[in-house]
């Protein structure tokens, strides 16, 4: 087994390990990249860009049906193969990497495409190669979809989202297993696309981190799109025969072509050589500081450090490790304004604390509800905006929005919480009529 000492090693390609690669590599260093999978991570080829094109194109649909609602009459007749054509061709590349290695390569980073596990305190071994890193290695290894242990689902032919994304054709009918943002979001593609859709949930709500209110919602919209949601359910066995999947609820018999399994993700961290670096190797994430440091000459960013399963919280991760790395001063790393959307119809969009994470914080938060004003009432849309306020300090430390542009009217509020606005200061602002922000000056003057 050869040697090949290097600057640094980066293990794993997600964004956050792409991010810090290609800076490092900008900036002089001897970079190698280790990627057994496809460059870019989850997201650009299962995750966020395929399903957000897929999204755009389901929304397109439902606006065309609402078409009655204000001004008159409209058919349309969805065609699937589109949608499919243009995730292959202009999302994914048909699932190809190669303009993602190139830009690594032409950044001067180094990729070796193969599976890597830790030796030791700035070793990697690939293969029959072990590189040694001066600085340091960044662990970027992502996460997996999770399979719930439920009788019989390791027997079925189910589909994951990475599955989902590459649909050419759809099924008459489709079982959910999981009420989180991917499930959710795709419940609603397939539902808008003639799909038979229903959701089960084991929690007793979905979306069950965001706030009560939005699952309320999205519930009730989903209801008015034909989409069945089955929460609070214990699912005693999955069965699949001649082509038909069957879950067994207890009081309920679910039956459906296809089963998509959304039940969270599992961190890709067995196997990989963690307790070489002085970690747990059962370790679910990996505990790092503000700077992103996991131990002696080891970083870790995105999914596996447990700061949010978002590809904007694995790219700034990156940013504070790279400054690390080349000894440049900046922010150290910062979870209090971590913002999240699920991208369904309405979005529902949170950033910071919900009012349940506030006082298991030990605070004694207040809270407003409103609706969404004006704007709300012009489009016929149903939405919230809630405010969760910390009074010692009279700031908000978290807030959720529901609607049609949640993730946009989010912003605000997410500079409120990042930059600790007084709220005397956000009360004193003009909010344009009637735009949907508008409404956040109506829930601050709610507030006790």
């Amino acid at each position: 087994m050869g040697e090949q000492r290097v600057d640094v090693v980066v293990v794993g390609l997600g964004p956050g390990g792409e991010h810090a690669a290609i800076k490092l590599g900008r900036a002089g260093l001897d970079v190698v990249a280790i990627e057994n999978r496809l460059v870019g991570g989850e997201c650009p080829y299962y995750g966020c860009v395929p399903s957000k094109m897929m999204i755009a194109a389901a929304h397109v649909v439902a606006d065309v049906r609402r078409v009655a609602d204000f001004a008159g009459a409209a058919q349309v007749q969805p065609d699937w193969a589109q949608v499919a054509k243009r995730v292959r061709e202009e999302a994914t590349d048909d699932w190809d990497d190669k303009a993602a290695v190139e830009r690594l390569q032409d950044s001067g980073v180094t990729f070796v495409r193969g599976t890597a596990t830790l030796a030791g305190p700035g070793r990697v071994e690939v293969g029959d190669t072990t590189y040694v890193a001066s600085r340091g290695v960044v662990l970027n290894t992502g996460t997996a979809p999770a399979v719930p242990p439920v009788d019989g689902l390791d027997d079925t032919p189910y589909w994951t989202n990475r599955d989902a994304v590459a649909l050419t054709e759809l099924p008459d009918s489709v079982v959910v297993l999981g009420g989180g943002a991917i499930g959710c979001e795709f419940a609603q593609i397939l539902a808008r696309f003639g799909v038979t859709v229903t959701v089960v949930e084991v929690a007793d709500r979905l979306l069950l981190p965001e706030e009560p209110e939005a699952s309320e919602l999205l519930e009730k919209a989903f209801a008015k799109e034909g989409i069945q949601v089955r929460t609070g359910v214990e699912i005693a066995s999955v069965g699949y025969v001649d082509g038909t999947f069957t879950l067994d609820l207890g009081d309920q018999q679910l039956s459906a072509d296809k089963l998509l399994v959304a039940a969270g993700r599992r961190p890709n961290l067995a196997g990989i050589g963690l307790e070489t670096v002085g970690l747990d190797p059962d370790a679910k994430t990996v505990e790092t500081d503000e700077r992103l440091r996991a131990g002696d000459q080891l970083w870790a960013v995105g999914d596996i450090t447990g700061k949010g399963a978002y590809t904007h919280v694995s790219m700034y991760q990156a940013a504070v490790v790279v400054r690390d790395i080349l000894g440049e001063d900046g922010p150290l790393a910062d979870y209090r304004a971590v913002t999240r959307v699920a991208f369904t119809d309405p979005e529902v969009a949170s950033v910071g604390m919900s009012e349940k994470q506030a006082r298991e914080a030990g605070l004694d938060p207040v809270t407003a509800v409103g609706d969404l004003g004006a704007r709300g009432w012009l489009a016929q849309e149903e939405g919230l905006i809630k405010l969760v306020v910390d009074p010692a300090r009279d700031v908000l430390v978290g807030a959720c929005v529901v609607g049609s542009t949640g993730g946009e009217i989010l912003s605000m509020l997410a500079t409120a919480v990042h930059a600790e606005v007084p709220l005397p200061t956000l009360r004193s602002m003009h909010f344009a009529y009637p735009t949907y922000h508008r409404a956040v000056a109506t829930v601050l003057d709610d507030l006790p």
